[in-house]
């Protein structure tokens, strides 16, 4: 028997309406509002859903595409590591944004689906692969930092751009094997009593909403979250140790460091006593009266370093907590209007939340990044000289061709007032 459920709750509606009128076993996380409940509120979705993913789908698209263009017209040499990883990254989040207005119309006709059934397919099977993916590519980002910085000199080997290369082909593998139960399970479904013919994901049995549940929490959560906290303790203890003992540090190479924003990178520590020019002391972020640029560079590599750990967390934690509660409910081990409310209710937000995190990628990742500034300034430059070279040429071929209308105005009118003298003359 089928069960047509979805975490994400693209199947909701806000009307409400008993599970068991609807053919085969619904699991309730389709019902916005169990009867039992009637003093609990039904949140606007259809109107706020759709605000919010146009919101996300904008701002989203254009910080990505610009990281794109800037990511892929960028030289060999500044074709690194972490450039690669960021690359991946955006697409992977652009694939998933343009399928954002397509969901906005699904909520905003009340959860009815328009475009078909390979569309739901697709448009379903893009947003699991953005959820594994865009996580997987920040975890990989994480890693190659960690090796970057902290363990710079024995990591030269491992961290080559072929090598990057194949990690990214592995992760767009991982990412598409976990989403093919989904996008094999996933189907338009018409509900009757509601009129409408939603893009669900129909379940053979209750097992499988289970394991992939729990797929979702352990693969896209749990295991990155413990991977990229731990790289940037790791990073956070590095920096902070070198300033406690008072090093001499040569400056940092940005070429070296994948990317972080406002950082620059460590080519060694042994390098710190061999600087070509006269040495600067590490010092404490804590302690810095004149705040030197070393000071404030790593007081930016902290507070950056922070900033990407915190919004990973924010971003899908609410997601997978509410994910996680409706897997408790299934089993039957909570229950009440709190549970029927929070999963019918706040997972539209929740999974909002979540998508937020494609729009907030490209600022962390890129545009905080110097480097990364100044060459979306030099591509925005050269897009301008360009236009203004082409405007010029128009001009330019428009005066010519104003010049010899002028000229032949001018010839007409000569052959005019010769035709006129001539006529005029003596016979």
């Amino acid at each position: 028997m089928a069960i047509p459920n979805e975490l994400s709750l693209f199947n909701a509606s806000s009307a409400p309406y008993s599970p068991t009128e609807l053919p085969g076993y619904l699991n309730t996380s389709m019902v916005p509002s169990a009867p039992h409940c009637p003093d609990w509120p039904n949140l606007p979705q259809t109107t706020l859903i759709p605000s919010l993913y146009s919101i996300i789908c904008v701002l989203g698209t254009v910080g990505n595409a610009l990281a794109v263009c800037v990511l892929a017209h960028g030289s060999g040499a500044r074709r690194t590591i972490a450039n690669t990883f960021m690359l991946n990254l955006c697409v992977s989040d652009l694939l998933f944004l343009l399928t954002l207005p397509l969901w906005a119309v699904y909520y905003s006709l009340g959860y009815h689906w328009p475009f078909g059934r390979v569309a739901c397919k697709i448009c379903g099977g893009l947003l699991n692969l953005n959820l594994y993916a865009s996580i997987f590519f920040i975890t990989c980002m994480s890693m190659d930092r960690y090796l970057a910085i902290v363990h710079p000199l024995r990591s030269q080997s491992a961290r080559h751009p072929k090598r990057a290369r194949l990690t990214c082909v592995l992760v767009w593998v991982l990412a598409c094997a976990s989403t093919v139960p989904t996008l094999a399970l996933r189907d338009t479904h018409h509900i009757e009593h509601l009129g409408v013919e939603a893009c669900v994901i129909l379940y053979p049995h209750d097992k499988w909403f289970l394991v992939l549940a729990w797929m979702k929490i352990i693969l896209a959560f749990l295991l990155p979250l413990v991977v990229i906290s731990s790289c940037y303790c790791a990073i956070g203890r590095h920096l902070l140790a070198g300033t406690e003992l008072g090093g001499i540090c040569k400056p940092f190479e940005p070429s070296n460091l994948p990317s972080l924003p406002g950082s620059k990178s460590l080519e060694s520590q042994e390098s710190c006593s061999k600087a070509e020019r006269p040495p600067t002391p590490c010092v404490n972020p804590s302690s810095c009266g004149g705040r030197p640029l070393e000071c404030r560079g790593l007081e930016r590599v902290l507070w950056t370093v922070a900033a990407v750990v915190l919004a990973f967390f924010l971003c899908w934690f609410p997601f997978h907590c509410v994910t996680l509660l409706d897997v408790l409910r299934t089993q039957g081990w909570v229950s009440g209007c709190w549970v029927d409310w929070s999963i019918t209710s706040l997972f539209p937000l929740t999974i909002c939340l979540g998508f937020s995190n494609s729009a907030i990628n490209p600022v962390l990742y890129c545009f905080m990044g110097n480097h990364f500034r100044g060459r979306l300034g030099g591509l925005c430059k050269g897009l301008c000289a360009c236009l203004k070279a082409r405007g010029e040429a128009h001009s330019q071929k428009r005066g010519s061709f104003s010049t010899r209308l002028s000229s032949f105005s001018r010839k007409l009118s000569d052959l005019k007032d010769l035709a006129i003298v001539e006529a005029s003359g003596p016979a």
